[in-house]
This record gives C-alpha cells, sequence and structure tokens, in this order.
C-alpha cells in the first residue's frame, strides 16, 4: 500500500493491477436503462475510480469530477494515442473487439503524439471563420441553420398544423447533419446520400459495414476535390492550414466533423427540448427571456450527450483516487458520473435561471474540443427556431419513459415523441449581407430536394404519420 494526502490527510491507495481486479462489465442492461445507477454502485464500491470490464478489456472509469479535471487537464501524465497502450502493445486486446474500430481511425479526437499538435492547430485555423461571430462565414452558418430549421419544421407541418410528430427523426437528427453538409461543402443535396450513410454508422445496424465504406469513400472524393478547386469551407480550410494532410488523413478528419458533431449537437438539441418542455419554470424562464444557451447548459449538467470520453493512457504510474494507475493503463473519463458526483453536484444552484458552466461535456484543459462553440451556436439556433415556430410543444410520452439509446461513447434519444401545434409561416428572422445571401442561397432546389434519399426518408416519416 502506498498512501497520498488528500483534503481529508491519509487515504491508503490499493496498489493491485488492474488485470488482477476482474472488474464487473460496465455496459449491461441496467447500464442501458439506468446509467446513473450504475455509476453510483461502483462510486459507492471504488470510490471516485473504479475497474470496469469494457467488452471483454479491462479499464479505468473516472467517476469523480475533481479527478476527470484532473486527467482532462495533464495532457502530458495522461495523453491519448492508441501507441501509448500497454496492454494492446502486448497483444492483450483481441482482435474483434467491438471498440476496435470506433478508437483505430486515428483522427482529431483519437491521435497522440507530435502529430496531434499541427493537427490541431490547423483544425482551429479551419474553424475560426465558423466559430468567430464577427466573421462573414459565421453569420452564413446561423443562417444556414434557420433556413434548415424551417424548412425540417415546414416538412412537419405537412402532417397537420396539429398532430404527433417524432422531433428526433424529423429534427433534432437531420438538422446538424445538413449543416455539416454544408460545412463540409457539399454541392446542392448532392451530400444527403453521406448523410444517410453516417446515420446508418451511428445506429450501428447490419447496414453500417456497408455505409461506413461508402461514406469514406465519399468523403475521399469530396477531398480531392477540395484539394483541385477550393472554396469557403471546412475541408479547404483544414488543407489550407495542413498542407502535408493526405487525403486520407483530411478523409477520416471530415468523418470525425461529420460524425462526432452531428450526433453530438442532434442528442443536444433533444435533450434540451425535453429540459425546457418538462423543466421547471426558471428553465422555461430562461428560454423565453431568449437565453436558450442557459437551458443548453442545465442540459448537459444533467444529460451530457457525450458520456464517456475515449480513453488516454497512464504515462507513469499515477495515483488517482483510491487506486495506482499503472502506466500504459487505459483511462477512461465519465462526464455523466463526474456531473452527479455529491462533491461537485452538492454545490451547483439549483434554482437559479443563470447555470453552471462547470460542465465537461465538451472535455478540459487543452484537448478541449475544437467545435465546442460551432456545435454549441449550431444547437442554440436549432432549439431556439423550433420554439419560434411552434406555439405548443409537450411532450406524448411521460419524461422517465422516453426511449434512450446508450453506447460507450453517446448517450441519447431512440426517440423524441411530441404534441404539437404549428403556428403560422414567421417571416424569415431579418439578416443582411452574407447572412442574407446564405439565407436565400443555402436551400437547394426543391426537385433536386425531393430527389434526395434524406429527404424521401423524412417525407416517409410524415406519411407514415398519418
Amino acid at each position: 500500500m502506498e498512501s497520498q494526502w488528500g483534503d481529508g490527510g491519509s487515504v491508503d491507495l490499493d496498489d493491485t493491477r488492474l488485470e488482477a481486479l476482474s472488474p464487473q462489465p460496465l455496459l449491461t442492461r441496467d447500464y442501458e436503462t439506468r446509467p446513473a445507477l450504475v455509476y453510483e454502485r461502483l462510486r459507492q464500491q471504488h470510490g471516485p475510480v473504479a475497474p470496469v470490464d469494457l467488452l471483454g478489456v479491462p479499464a479505468w472509469l473516472v467517476l469523480g469530477y475533481r479527478e476527470a479535471l484532473q486527467v482532462l487537464q495533464d495532457n502530458d501524465g495522461f495523453p491519448k494515442g492508441l501507441e501509448n497502450w500497454r496492454a494492446r502493445s502486448e497483444g492483450r486486446v483481441p482482435a474483434d473487439w467491438p471498440l476496435g474500430p470506433s478508437l483505430e481511425v486515428n483522427h482529431i479526437l483519437i491521435q497522440g503524439g507530435p502529430g496531434y499538435r499541427p493537427l490541431r492547430t490547423a483544425w482551429d485555423v479551419a474553424l475560426k471563420p465558423f466559430q468567430d461571430p464577427r466573421h462573414p462565414q459565421a453569420k452564413r452558418l446561423k443562417a444556414a441553420v434557420t433556413a434548415y430549421a424551417d424548412e425540417l419544421i415546414t416538412l412537419v407541418g405537412q402532417g397537420g398544423k396539429t398532430g404527433v410528430a417524432d422531433l428526433s427523426a424529423q429534427f433534432s437528427r437531420p438538422l446538424p447533419l445538413m449543416v455539416a453538409s454544408h460545412l463540409l461543402g457539399f454541392p446542392g443535396s448532392q451530400g444527403d446520400d453521406a448523410l444517410m450513410d453516417m446515420w446508418r454508422v451511428l445506429d450501428a445496424g447490419p447496414d453500417a459495414e456497408a455505409a461506413l465504406e461508402r461514406l469514406l469513400a465519399t468523403l475521399a472524393e469530396l477531398a480531392a476535390t477540395k484539394l483541385e478547386k477550393p472554396g469557403d469551407d471546412f475541408p479547404s480550410y483544414l488543407l489550407a492550414a495542413h498542407p502535408d494532410l493526405s487525403l486520407d488523413h483530411l478523409a477520416r478528419e471530415l468523418f470525425m466533423l461529420l460524425g462526432m458533431t452531428s450526433d453530438h449537437v442532434g442528442i443536444l438539441i433533444s435533450n434540451t427540448v425535453v429540459e425546457v418542455i418538462s423543466g421547471e419554470g426558471s428553465v422555461r424562464a430562461s428560454l423565453s427571456a431568449g437565453m436558450v444557451r442557459e437551458a443548453m447548459n442545465r442540459s448537459v449538467m444533467r444529460k451530457p450527450p457525450l458520456v464517456n470520453f475515449v480513453p488516454r493512457f497512464a504515462a507513469e504510474d499515477t495515483p488517482l483516487g483510491d487506486y495506482t494507475i499503472r502506466a500504459g493503463d487505459p483511462v477512461w473519463v465519465s462526464s455523466a458520473a463526474a456531473h452527479a458526483d455529491p462533491l461537485f453536484a452538492d454545490h451547483v444552484a439549483s434554482g437559479t435561471t443563470i447555470s453552471t458552466r462547470a460542465h465537461l461535456s465538451w472535455g478540459a484543459g487543452p484537448r478541449q474540443c475544437p467545435a465546442r462553440e460551432l456545435a454549441s451556436t449550431v444547437a442554440a439556433a436549432g432549439v431556439g427556431r423550433l420554439f419560434e415556430r411552434f406555439d405548443y410543444l409537450d411532450l406524448a410520452l411521460p419524461a422517465d419513459q422516453l426511449p434512450w439509446r446508450s453506447s460507450p461513447f453517446m448517450r441519447g434519444l431512440r426517440s423524441l415523441p411530441v404534441r404539437y401545434e404549428l403556428s403560422g409561416s414567421p417571416a424569415r428572422p431579418s439578416a443582411d449581407g452574407p447572412a442574407r445571401e446564405a439565407a436565400e442561397e443555402v436551400l437547394p432546389d426543391p426537385s433536386a430536394r425531393q430527389r434526395s434519399s434524406l429527404w424521401r426518408y423524412l417525407t416517409g416519416l410524415i406519411r407514415g404519420g398519418r
């Protein structure tokens, strides 16, 4: 045994190796339906850091808020990069491990080593035009979100001015995918097939593998097009900031932006809608006062879309919680568990309109999500437009009966059934300069939209619901 000094004095550390602890599986039926209870059981049994089994592979799961910050903010002590994983280097990670494919795609969220810094710098440069509200591209982006949101809401209205709709399938999930297509510079509606394939990949159904192959091929083709003829879009900006990127590497980065951002934002939109509809009066007050981001902050505190971050690895033997983490051990930080840590949650005010910004939904430290402002802007604009266009929205199921889908990384609603009453079609929000141009130009020709696979799918939902 070793000891460390914490707030309460001397604490004995368990120095048993991870492999010898025989951890219990994390991804159980209870985790699917009641993850908060699973986190709490682990916390009671092990403290702020617990050994878990991830589909046959042992790992450390960080449950404590303070310990989560320690790991996230110490990029040298807990670096990313699968080359740092001792068990993998020693051949002890099964070749068919289900999580392997998602972690082997070496993009900005996964990569470690010396290649990360120039890649992150390029990402920051490429995203700045879309995240700086003073930049014309940021104004075009916001106008595009509004235009796409209006298009989707109008499509819902084709099922009747009043009725029942699945806001997840009909709004929250397609909206960020459509915006991502705008960011990637797909011409017209030509990216809709790629968006449908991204949806199939995220749902991990029987056709996910074929969809992934098609999607990567489509993104590689798009990357080649941007190399030959750059435009005012993210791939072109990323290539300009990092000219050494191969087309294969660029396609992986575009896959990450399309997948991670769209799924994260889609879940955030749905969760924020639920938070507003079923929340306390202060939540509704914050939205009516135009403070959509306050409602979003409350939502990510209670139900962060990204519940567990991709793994980091201890650079050397390190005390963490009540255990000694050995060099090369995988460490997964759970934002959902950290937000529920009594040492943190008990100090968060619950009855105020202004919410805390101390959540970990976007990570923390030097590897905090580079697209966090972009994602927040898209989600806030989408939620804001939704409540502007509907006179009435209410859940069609009790909040505790809404169906959830969980993965080792994300947690979101399978569907969001609502009863609605659509208002009249208000005038498009006023815009000037590049924003007006974007609002006029972002939508494809109606006949092209009707031919797209995405639009056929969404139209089918309307017909099927009648």
